[in-house]
């Protein structure tokens, strides 16, 4: 399937963030749609990593479709704030967010 991707024969290529993110190279791919917003933004930067490899020729687009008030949108936030915190790690860990604790886990599942 991957090889009838990469030559054309297939415009459309369907698959899970984490298979995205696991030895597949689609260096024929134009877009990128995230649907599944996982914990790890590691997990996502690998996945769209899978598109950008030696051999694509094209821009690639990127689009996170969220929606509003689901599991997903909470997911989006604690992961803008795991950016942060290992910011503020990388940068001498001078500040900790305030928001660290016990309750912005909680939030997750309000």
């Amino acid at each position: 399937m991957v090889k009838a991707f990469q030559e054309g024969a297939a415009p459309v290529f369907l698959i899970s963030l984490k298979a995205g993110g696991t030895g597949l190279n689609l260096t024929q791919a134009d877009y990128c749609f995230l649907l599944d917003p996982w914990w790890n933004p590691a997990v996502e930067a690998q996945a769209i990593a899978r598109i950008h490899r030696i051999g694509q020729n094209s821009e690639v687009n990127v689009y996170r479709l969220i929606a509003r008030d689901t599991v997903e949108q909470k997911v989006r936030v604690l992961q803008a704030r795991k950016g942060q915190l290992f910011d503020s790690v990388l940068d001498g860990g001078r500040a900790l967010p305030r928001w660290l604790g016990d309750d912005s886990l909680r939030e997750l599942f309000d």
